[in-house]
């Protein structure tokens, strides 16, 4: 095997346990922030269907306990893990790409702005596989109920109402599914939509990966970069405890700058597949209409969670990749 190929090896390695770390400690938070991201706006003289991040946390333990939190953790735990391991292949490759651009003159250092396009570079790659990803785990996370008296898919659901029913009844039969789990939930849209349904809200989720990892990796390896200029040391020499501060600051680089992209994403990923049943025609008439009934404060829905869920997710993330390249190296 060759020295990149092994390289893309150990990449791929120590990309996966970051990945699955990521998941274990980020899920709960990331449930939250998609149910008070995805709550319809509560009609004149009503109330919300969760007043807070408190509130979505009481009653998700009250209703559904523990488990309530890891909804739909199956998908994420073999796709993030997937998908970390893609980012990171991505990115030590570009890495490798601009270093060699560079020559010796640079000792080793990258630009912000290599460093900003190989971030995005990863995040592109890395949409491939989350946007299927997220998407099957974000409808799985809405699901606060008891499956209903015995879900029916596509067609059969259709025929239970009658021949006389309307397109549009059966259209929302299809669309008020109840999934079991993400590979029942794969099948079902797969079956009545292909891969378009599995790969709803893609374009959006592919911007929100361009910028956000952008953000991401910039952060965390001009960090890196800085420490190792400022203390003469190597990668591998740097202190745990940098390691995971730098981390922590990478997520809150990546969050504060894409998280109402997010909230567009998840609203997208949960709306109907059919014209008769989505709120939402694209990404722009989305943020219209969120604009219109919300005002700004609802592209921030669900911030609390998802900046509480930054430092410790990422933090670990970049903890388990840096830990495992050490070990495998």
């Amino acid at each position: 095997m060759s020295n990149d190929s092994m390289r893309a090896v150990k990449d791929c390695v120590a990309g996966t346990v970051g990945g699955i770390v990521q998941v274990f400690v980020g899920q709960p938070f990331d449930t939250v922030k998609v149910r008070l991201q995805t709550m319809p706006a509560p009609l004149p003289g009503q109330p919300p269907k969760y007043t807070g991040t408190l509130d979505c946390v009481k009653q998700t333990l009250s209703k559904e306990g523990i488990r309530g939190f890891y909804k739909g953790t199956t998908t994420p735990l073999i796709g993030i893990g997937a998908c970390v391991s893609v980012q990171f292949v991505t990115l030590e490759a570009m890495k490798r790409h601009y270093h060699s651009q560079n020559g010796p003159q640079a000792n080793g250092f990258l630009t912000n702005s290599q460093l900003y396009l190989a971030g995005a570079a990863s995040g592109m790659a890395n949409s491939i596989i989350s946007g299927p990803v997220e998407h099957i785990r974000t409808r799985l996370q809405v699901q606060t109920g008891a499956a209903p008296v015995k879900a029916i898919a596509g067609e059969g659901a259709a025929a239970a109402l009658g021949a006389g029913s309307s397109v549009a009844a059966k259209e929302a039969a299809t669309s008020a599914l109840f999934f079991t789990g993400p590979v029942d939930a794969v099948q079902k849209i797969y079956r009545e939509h292909g891969l378009r349904g599995i790969y709803k809200g893609q374009a959006v989720t592919m911007v929100r990966e361009f910028q956000g990892y952008g953000a991401y990796f910039a952060a965390y390896e001009y960090l890196v970069q800085r420490a190792m200029r400022l203390e003469n040391k190597e990668r591998s020499e740097l202190s745990t405890l940098k390691v995971v501060a730098y981390g922590a600051c990478a997520g809150y680089a990546m969050w504060t700058t894409v998280y109402p992209i997010d909230v567009i994403k998840s609203k997208l990923q949960t709306d109907g597949f059919t014209s008769s049943t989505r709120q939402y025609s694209s990404a722009l008439d989305c943020a219209r209409k969120t604009f219109a009934k919300e005002g700004v404060a609802g592209f921030f829905k669900g911030f609390a969670p998802c900046i509480l869920r930054a430092a410790p997710a990422n933090a670990m993330t970049f903890l388990g990749f840096e830990m495992a390249m050490r070990v495998l190296n």
